[in-house]
């Protein structure tokens, strides 16, 4: 006769509270809390869905978040120029947009003159013959024969000198060329051109305007 032993099964089924228990050890172990969300993954994540929840037109969704994040970037990068270089000054020569004077500029003749012969002496032909012009213009202005504002250029002093003094309409309009390259053209120039300015000036200086133009109304130099 042959005798079967049958050993009793384990449960397949821990009980409930067994089981609630395993799982809580199971949660609370290093593993599960080191693969928890911190708070900043939670709010980066917030910021990320409220980004991408932007709608810009007809645009939305990831589309649109891009574009925020590019301007974002552009506006990042602005902030560091400004804060590395500072605000970005115009160039004295571009503002000027061509002008013979600058806006505060209120030297008189001889003063340009002294200013033209100084930089003549030490070889800056460029400025010379810049402050030589100015010279001249100014003087033209004291005497009543032409105005000036802040947007008169060198050929129109050219013109409205070649106008009042039309014998030496050439040398005028040369003498507001040779300005122009020094000032707009970065020419250096040259102690001819410099001589050749201040003689007209002195030349302008020493002569009255022809009597068909001494009657004339003071003419305007803003071209």
């Amino acid at each position: 006769m042959i005798t079967t032993t049958v050993s009793a099964a384990a449960p397949l089924l821990p009980e409930p509270d067994d089981a609630r228990r395993a799982l809580l050890r199971e949660l609370t172990g290093a593993d599960y809390v080191a693969a928890r969300p911190t708070w900043l993954d939670r709010a980066a994540q917030s910021v990320w869905d409220w980004i991408e929840g932007i709608r810009f037109g007809g645009v939305d969704g990831a589309p649109a978040a891009g574009l925020l994040v590019a301007l974002i970037v552009l506006v990042g990068v602005v902030v560091v120029v400004f804060v590395v270089y500072g605000r970005p000054r115009l160039d004295r020569r571009s503002a000027s947009s061509g002008s013979v004077f600058g806006v505060d500029d209120e030297r008189d003749a001889d003063t340009l003159r002294r200013a033209a012969r100084a930089a003549a002496a030490r070889g800056d032909h460029a400025t010379a013959i810049a402050e030589a012009f100015r010279g001249l213009t100014r003087a033209l202005v004291d005497r009543g024969l032409i105005e000036t504002s802040p947007g008169t250029t060198a050929n129109g002093v050219g013109a409205r000198a070649s106008a009042v003094f039309p014998e030496h309409e050439r040398a005028s309009r040369a003498a507001a060329r040779a300005f122009d390259e020094v000032r707009y053209l970065g020419r250096t120039g040259s102690e001819d051109d410099y001589r050749a300015v201040a003689e007209l000036d002195r030349i302008l200086s020493s002569e009255q305007p022809p009597a068909r133009s001494a009657g004339r109304d003071t003419v305007r130099a803003d071209a």
